[in-house]
């Protein structure tokens, strides 16, 4: 096991990860920017470095100043989180140039993943159901319409390098197509700087099903069975549960052989998500692979048992996992809450400030994963998430119940947070039914 490593992240990840390395007599190095000198992160870790400026792009995207950082603290690995650095194949490169462990797959293995274009050509060759769609990257406009005859309106126009729902347009039609593509491949190439694009046949209404696994660098790979992610807005997800409640037992064992073949096709090491759609009949198609931790982790945490952090330093430390599949069982339900310091009746716009008194929720079965404090300001500078609300219960009903309970008890003053509006999601009948999918909010079926 490493004897010390940096964590190149903040928030509430951050924190996950450094109480983890405590739990394994890891010494923990946060990084900072200058904006969060008095980020709980920054507070609580072993030792702390400046990185830079505010902004994320001077500090929190610099690899150069977190490499200096880890180097200059002794530190022998890099854990990066999710988000900023945590799937960027260039960094992880760098990492190793450096003589630092990225914990992490290997740079090619992100490449080759984080490329839609060829993580589906690896997921064909896995074995692994794929959504009918064009045959790699798309020419231009013109080869965009000859695969959209093929396939048939609609489709989906997406970015080989993309994620967080940047450079996704849903065609209907032909007239449609050439704006869509421009429009995509040009959102594509500022956020990602790669407007490359494929194409997908567009699923109504799916549900969004994750599998989490985990890998060590003796072949071995486990699934930790999966995630119901689909209440999302805007491609963002707000509330996920584990197990998936409308999952039947049959399509849900073969969904987590699909995600352990993968992995080991693409010869995978350590925690990684592989995302399906999954329509009406139960027929689920390959969407992604996530080649990091996730935000979600913790319901998976909490059926299993398994601590997910632990398990990915080990894996990167060259240990076997010590954990085999026949080790690995479902023991009841969870569900995860997102609090964002966000005002929903305002368009959803953050809202940083500082919190004048907050109280987290308690009680059996709760779990907070939190990295704000009273008297803390929240930046303007990054993501709105403040923390998590995880439950757990015997059965769904249980689990439900004792979210709403805790979700009730959670109360921040000072800023506004999303608490009321998942709440609200929470007591629907909808939600209640299991009933839902990845547009259920804009279509507005948890507010009938």
């Amino acid at each position: 096991m490493f004897s010390k490593i940096l964590i190149a992240n903040r928030g509430e990840i951050a924190v996950r990860v450094i109480r983890a390395c405590r739990d394994l007599d890891v010494i923990s190095v946060a990084v900072y920017s200058e904006a969060d000198k008095q980020a709980l992160h920054a507070q609580i870790a072993d030792e702390a470095v400046c990185i830079g400026p505010a902004q994320a792009k001077d500090s929190y995207l610099n690899a150069d100043n977190l490499i200096e950082a880890a180097l200059g603290a002794g530190a022998q690995a890099i854990h990066p989180g999710y988000g900023f650095l945590s799937e960027n194949a260039d960094f992880a490169q760098k990492c190793e140039e450096n003589g630092l462990v990225f914990i992490g797959p290997h740079p090619d293995v992100i490449r080759k993943l984080g490329d839609k274009a060829s993580a589906k050509e690896m997921a064909k060759r896995a074995g692994v159901p794929l959504t009918p769609g064009s045959d790699g990257v798309l020419k231009d406009v013109l080869d965009a319409a000859q695969w959209a005859e093929k396939i048939g309106y609609p489709v989906m126009i997406k970015a080989s390098a993309g994620g967080g729902g940047k450079g996704i347009r849903v065609v209907e039609c032909a007239g449609d197509l050439e704006a869509a593509f421009r429009s995509a491949s040009a959102e594509a190439e500022a956020n990602f700087g790669d407007g490359r694009l494929y194409m997908e046949k567009l699923i109504r209404h799916p549900r969004h099903v994750e599998v989490q696994i985990m890998a060590d660098a003796f072949g071995n790979v486990i699934h930790l069975f999966d995630r119901d992610c689909s209440v999302q807005r805007r491609h963002q997800k707000l509330i996920e549960e584990a197990p998936a409640p409308f999952l039947s037992d049959k399509v849900r064992k073969k969904m987590c052989s699909c995600a352990v073949s993968l992995a080991k096709e693409a010869g995978y090491l350590g925690a990684g998500t592989v995302e399906f759609l999954v329509d009406d009949e139960q027929n689920f198609y390959f969407c992604e692979m996530n080649t990091r931790i996730q935000v979600e982790h913790p319901v998976t945490e909490m059926v299993t048992g398994v601590d997910l952090v632990a398990l990915q330093l080990r894996a990167a430390a060259g240990e076997m996992l010590g954990v085999k599949q026949k080790d690995i069982s479902l023991q009841g339900t969870a569900m995860e809450c997102r609090i964002n310091a966000e005002n929903p009746n305002a368009g959803f716009a953050p809202c940083p400030g500082t919190i004048a008194s907050m109280h987290l929720a308690g009680g059996i079965g709760v779990r907070v994963d939190c990295a704000v404090y009273p008297g803390y300001t929240i930046p303007p500078y990054y993501d709105s998430m403040i923390g998590k609300l995880i439950v757990h219960g015997n059965a769904r009903e249980e689990t439900l119940s004792r979210m709403k309970r805790a979700m009730s008890e959670m109360l921040f003053e000072g800023v506004e947070t999303s608490v009321d509006y998942q709440l609200s999601i929470l007591l629907s009948d909808a939600f209640a039914a299991g009933k839902y999918h990845t547009d259920s909010i804009e279509n507005g079926d948890f507010f009938r």
